[in-house]
C-alpha cells in the first residue's frame, strides 16, 4: 500500500492522533533554528554583522528521511504518521544536512567626517575605527549528497528521485504547508527560501553587483520563478515605493483595514522610521488566520523568515492584490 511505502510522507501533514503532524514538527524544528542563529549572534559582542549561506530545501529533507526511515534494513518504519521517535530521527536528519558557522574578525578603518568649520568652509577629518565583525555562514548537503552519505542502494536512490520529482511539488506543498490551492504557488517558492540568509540568490538575481536591502528583491525573485513578472501578475521592483505605486496604478491596492489572502504583497511603513506614508519593507502574505498576517519575509534580520501581525496592524502600510 502507498501509505506504508516511502510514498506515505505525503500522507504525513495530518495530525494521526499523537498530537503532532509533520507541520507542527517542521515548526519546531524551524523554531530550533532560529534559536540557534540567534544564539551565534548573541554569544559575542560585535559592530558588524554579516550572514550568508542557505539551508537545505525542506522537502529534500524529508525525501531524505522518508526513504531513511521507510527502508531502514534493520528498522523499516512508516513515515505517514509522526511520533516523538520520528521526530527525533527527522530532527537528526535535519542537523545532518544544516549547519551554522560562525568567526569574527577585527579590522582597522579610516573614515573620513564632513564638518563645518564655521565660517562656511567643510573640512574633512580622517580617523581610524576599529570594528569586530561577526560572520555568521549557514551550509548545507543536497538530498543526493545525503544519499551518498548513507549508502543509499540504487532502489533507494531511485525512490529518493520520485519523491523529489516536479510533479509532487503540490503534494510537498499539502504536507508543509497546508496548501492546496494553485494561487498559492508564489507561497510555496516563499516557504522554500526561508533560512536563506545575505540574500546573495535575490539581489544578484536582481542585477545587483553588491548588497543592497533586498527585501523587494525577494519577492520579485520568488514572482519570476512562478512567471509572475513575465505574465504581467506582479512587477519586478527593487524599491518598496515602486511596488506600491505599480499596485496602486492598475487598482489593485488594499489598505491596512483589508483581511489580505495568501499570495498578496504586503509592505510596511514602520514606525521607527517616522512613519511618512512610503513603503520601508514588503513580503508576501502566507495565510491569515484567528486575525493574524502571517507573511515570508526577505532580509528580515538579514535572512528569509516568517512573521505575524494583527489584521489591521499599524506598521502595515496596505496589499498589493496580484490578479493570479
Amino acid at each position: 500500500m502507498i501509505i506504508g511505502s516511502v510514498f506515505g510522507i505525503f500522507f504525513s501533514g495530518e495530525d494521526s492522533g499523537t498530537g503532532m503532524s509533520m507541520q507542527t514538527v517542521v515548526q519546531e524544528i524551524n523554531i530550533e533554528y532560529d534559536t540557534k542563529l540567534q544564539d551565534e549572534k548573541t554569544s559575542v559582542s560585535y559592530d558588524v554583522l554579516e550572514m550568508s549561506g542557505s539551508r537545505a530545501v525542506w522537502k529534500e529533507v524529508l525525501a531524505v528521511y522518508s526513504v531513511k526511515v521507510n527502508t531502514d534494513p534493520d528498522n523499516p518504519q512508516e513515515v505517514a504518521t509522526m511520533d516523538e521517535s520520528k521526530k527525533q530521527l527527522l530532527t537528526d536528519i535535519f542537523w545532518e544536512m544544516n549547519e551554522i558557522r560562525s568567526s569574527t574578525d577585527t579590522k582597522t578603518e579610516t573614515v573620513i567626517t564632513e564638518t563645518d568649520d564655521g565660517h562656511g568652509n567643510i573640512v574633512e577629518t580622517e580617523s581610524t575605527v576599529t570594528q569586530t565583525y561577526l560572520y555568521i555562514t549557514v551550509s548545507h548537503k543536497t538530498a543526493d549528497e545525503m544519499a551518498a552519505q548513507y549508502g543509499f542502494n540504487e532502489e533507494q536512490k531511485e525512490y529518493l528521485a520520485e519523491l523529489l520529482a516536479d510533479e509532487n511539488n503540490s503534494l510537498w506543498s499539502q504536507v508543509l504547508y497546508g496548501i492546496t490551492g494553485t494561487d498559492d504557488q508564489i507561497v510555496t517558492v516563499a516557504l522554500s527560501q526561508i533560512g536563506t540568509m545575505g540574500g546573495d540568490p535575490y539581489w544578484s538575481w536582481y542585477g545587483f553587483n553588491s548588497r543592497v536591502e533586498w527585501c523587494a528583491c525577494f519577492v520579485s525573485w520568488c514572482a519570476n520563478e512562478c512567471g509572475y513578472i513575465d505574465a504581467g501578475v506582479i512587477p519586478k521592483y527593487a524599491g518598496c515605493v515602486n511596488g506600491v505605486q505599480w499596485f496602486k496604478d492598475r487598482g489593485q491596492w488594499l489598505d491596512n483595514s483589508a483581511e489580505p489572502t495568501p499570495g498578496m504583497i504586503i509592505f510596511f511603513d514602520w514606525a521607527s522610521g517616522g512613519q511618512d506614508g512610503l513603503s520601508d519593507h514588503t513580503g508576501i502574505v502566507q495565510k491569515v488566520e484567528n486575525g493574524r498576517v502571517y507573511t515570508v519575509e526577505g532580509n528580515s534580520g538579514d535572512s528569509v523568515r516568517q512573521s505575524s501581525y494583527p489584521v489591521g496592524y499599524y506598521e502595515i502600510l496596505g496589499y498589493g492584490a496580484p490578479a493570479y
